[in-house]
């Protein structure tokens, strides 16, 4: 899934650099979605689709942040009466402060730290997984699949949906824009070091994890690494360090994601004619900003499912805008012959993406279906 993406998203480097050549720029998803597929309603399919990925990326990371804060309020004070939605409101209060960060140019500085925090956070869960995995305290390993085989397809096709948000983007025009034409090459680079850090943070953090937990690995490492009941399975200065790192990690990704949905909320509100920071724009912004991070805040307490979340994000927003829109926009776009392997190759994943979609689709719906009436609301545990 990695190389599709990454095949995809140079696909969309060259889509928009075609339209900025026929001196159209589109600096929205949504935009070069309606302008080269010529239909009004696609505007607003992009729209939807763009809004379930930024809404569902800001309630996973208020709710896993939250969940930092528990586990180390947890390690801190074992009998301690706060539960996971008061931690889960504080980290609401600050992403309503720094969400008043105006634009995407305002990130950059913030974009290069939640690369250094990445780097960070992974090498400290290596090394603690390590560590756990050959203590004398090491967890008894369980690699096997559940029995039913119907249960491996539908939770095959939840991972396949899950692994869609992590190597998915859904805001790459909004990204290419802030760069100086021609961006294809530039884009390409990026892509590159993109893809070595996720490389090296993504697979070495899931690889060693699972080597050590097996199939009772938390979807939030850091949880199986310090268990309610026992000690820490690794030194607690690691998995403190560990912690910090991913809390500051999750509040620049849930800052990032939520620039689209401020931006689509903002067009009616806001005034062009007048300065970001005059009293007519501002004021609509702080209240706009706010309301947004208090809703993603109260479903990510009321609905603690971070891998349903997960699940239903990258089936119903990362696939289609990421799997397979950009080889529809780029066949339309360069109009690549039958004959050759590239048009094939575009409509194959095509076919097999949007197949696979559905199939997530449902397969994620019915495990958030079923944890809901197994969970009770605003529970104390977030549900993998």
């Amino acid at each position: 899934m990695g190389i599709v993406t990454f095949y995809s998203y140079y696909l969309m480097s060259k889509v928009l650099d075609y339209c900025e050549k026929a001196g159209r720029r589109h600096i929205r998803f949504r935009e070069l979605a309606a302008d080269v597929l010529g239909s009004g309603w696609m505007f607003y399919f992009v729209i939807f689709i763009q809004t379930a990925i930024n809404t569902g990326v800001g309630i996973g990371a208020i709710l896993l942040a939250g969940e930092c804060l528990k586990i180390m309020y947890t390690e801190l004070s074992p009998n301690g009466s706060l539960k996971l939605y008061h931690f889960i409101a504080m980290v609401t209060v600050v992403m309503i402060v720094i969400s008043q960060l105006p634009s995407f140019h305002s990130l950059r500085h913030i974009n290069l730290g939640s690369l250094l925090l990445s780097l960070g956070y992974s090498f400290l869960v290596v090394v603690a997984c390590v560590y756990a995995g050959t203590s004398k305290n090491a967890p008894q390993r369980d690699y096997s699949l559940d029995s039913s085989a119907s249960i491996r397809v539908f939770n095959a096709f939840t991972s396949i949906s899950i692994i869609a948000a992590i190597f998915g983007n859904g805001i790459l025009p909004e990204i290419q824009a802030t760069l100086a034409p021609p961006a294809t090459g530039k884009m390409v680079k990026g892509l590159v070091m993109c893809y070595t850090v996720i490389f090296i943070t993504f697979y070495a953090t899931a690889v060693s994890g699972y080597w050590v937990f097996g199939n009772k690995s938390s979807s939030n490492i850091l949880e199986s690494l310090m268990p309610d009941e026992g000690p820490s399975l690794a030194p607690t200065w690691v998995l403190g360090l560990a912690v910090v790192f991913v809390l500051l990690q999750l509040l620049a990704i849930g800052l990032v994601y939520s620039q689209v949905a401020y931006e689509i909320m903002e067009k009616n509100s806001a005034d062009v004619n007048q300065g970001m920071f005059s009293k007519r724009n501002l004021i609509p912004r702080i209240i706009l900003r706010s309301v947004y991070m208090i809703l993603c805040g109260f479903f990510a307490a009321m609905l603690p499912f971070f891998g349903d979340i997960s699940g239903v994000v990258g089936a119903v927003g990362f696939i289609p805008l990421d799997f397979v829109l950009p080889m529809l926009l780029y066949n339309k776009t360069h109009k690549p012959t039958k004959s050759t392997v590239t048009y094939w190759l575009n409509m194959s994943i095509m076919v097999v993406f949007t197949g696979v979609g559905l199939m997530g689709t449902f397969s994620s719906v019915r495990k958030l279906v079923l944890d809901a009436k197994e969970f009770k609301l605003f529970s104390d545990d977030v549900i993998d």
